[in-house]
């Protein structure tokens, strides 16, 4: 069973990855970089701080912190438990998928897709009532993580359970978050 999904997961990546070109891989090496991000981030926190405020505004930076801090280890330990190959490390498969970047670390789960999806759930959850569309804040996530296939970077199943363990953890910090609203500010 778990072959058959490690071969289905072989193959989504081939597809995926293989509907890039380069005319468009230098696009795809900027959306990967999270400091290319920063004018969506800003742009996002200053809504944010908007809506309630410089005390609560640092309050929720703290939390974005700590939700970094926490999705980011816990990746890395997974990662280094795993020990899975990066596709483009692969040589079971960088030789048939388009490897746009490599890098040393270990592919399972990825750090982007658990961040990504983490603080979007956090934001999310605490925000929808202020913002119309704010579900739109999902892109963020998804096209952040599929960069990570488009480069060779990471398999879906990678993705996936990056996507998964994010969302858990950002929606457990936001109940942490209401509990700690409650209990220290209460109005």
């Amino acid at each position: 069973m778990l072959d058959q999904l490690l071969s289905l997961d072989s193959r989504l990546l081939v597809f995926l990855n293989g509907l890039g070109s380069e005319t468009f891989d230098g696009l795809w090496l900027l959306i990967t970089k999270q400091q290319y991000w920063t004018p969506f981030f800003l742009l996002l926190l200053y809504a944010i701080y908007k809506k309630i405020g410089t005390k609560q505004f640092l309050y929720v930076i703290l939390f974005i912190t700590l939700i970094l801090v926490f999705t980011d280890q816990v990746t890395n330990l997974f990662k280094n438990s795993f020990q899975r190959l990066r596709p483009c490390n692969s040589p079971d498969i960088n030789t048939i998928i388009r490897v746009v970047k490599t890098s040393g670390s270990y592919s399972f789960f990825s750090g982007h897709a658990a961040n990504s999806m983490a603080v979007a759930t956090f934001i999310y959850l605490l925000m929808k009532s202020h913002f119309k569309y704010f579900y739109l804040l999902f892109l963020w996530p998804l096209v952040f993580a599929y960069s990570r296939i488009y480069l060779g970077l990471h398999y879906p199943i990678d993705i996936l359970c990056g996507y998964m363990f994010g969302f858990l953890s950002g929606y457990s910090f936001y109940k942490l978050h209401q509990y700690c609203q409650k209990k220290y500010f209460p109005q």
